[in-house]
């Protein structure tokens, strides 16, 4: 089957975008035009355009004369990342409940609860579990939103743990957020259980973060420095 032109560029953009998430080409690297024209078998021109998309994504910066410069994460991203999870998600989950099937639910625990599990694997199913959620809300600017953030979210846990830093086991606090949507228990409770959730990646994510003595790049803002002074407690 032949492909158009407006096919490989799509193409060629969400390849290079999944490798940017998945830290293939890890934040702090730098790429160069040619190459990936070369890797890929395209002339520069889409690589150009994907390039430009990525950049307009916040994945990558281009840096004349010097290259295609793979962008950090910040204590910063890893603060307004878990903002919006913390406010949306919770709202998510209250208008996705009546819509969730129950079998799906089931097939989540089954599997979260699988210790033959790779680590990627974990990874993908815990954003699968999440956006599984999300995706019920029936709200389609919520659903974009999210989709955003839990790529950044995803590059956040992947560039972490390639630095040998221990990522929060969340399997129990999935299965008990699965239950009680099983169970039907007072929305709110449920609600409260992501939230909690939520809230312990957070603190993991930002001790790693915080670890590495980024602290330069928090913004002069009262939260950021509240949230720094209760892990360096």
């Amino acid at each position: 089957m032949a492909y158009s032109s407006n096919d490989k560029k799509n193409y060629l953009y969400l390849t290079l975008k999944e490798k940017l998430i998945t830290c293939v080409y890890p934040p702090g690297s730098l790429l160069n035009e040619v190459q990936l024209a070369q890797e890929y078998g395209v002339s520069r021109t889409p690589v150009r355009e994907a390039i430009g998309r990525l950049e307009n994504d916040g994945y990558i910066k281009v840096l004349p004369k010097k290259g295609i410069y793979v962008t950090e994460i910040s204590i910063s991203d890893v603060m307004q990342i878990f903002q919006a999870r913390l406010e949306l998600e919770p709202v998510a989950l209250k208008l996705a409940a009546p819509y969730l099937n129950r079998e799906e639910i089931n097939m989540f625990k089954e599997r979260l609860n699988d210790d033959t599990l790779s680590l990627s694997d974990s990874l993908r199913l815990d954003t699968a579990m999440h956006l599984f959620i999300i995706e019920h809300c029936g709200n389609r600017y919520i659903i974009e939103i999210m989709r955003k953030v839990f790529d950044d979210s995803t590059r956040i846990v992947i560039a972490s743990k390639q630095n040998q830093v221990k990522i929060h086991n969340a399997k129990k606090e999935h299965t008990q957020i699965l239950d009680s949507l099983l169970n039907k228990d007072d929305i709110n409770l449920t609600a409260e259980l992501m939230r909690a959730h939520i809230e312990t990646c957070k603190r993991t994510s930002l001790d790693y973060f915080y670890s590495l003595g980024f602290s330069h790049s928090v913004p002069e803002n009262a939260q950021y420095k509240e949230e720094l002074q209760k892990i360096g407690t």
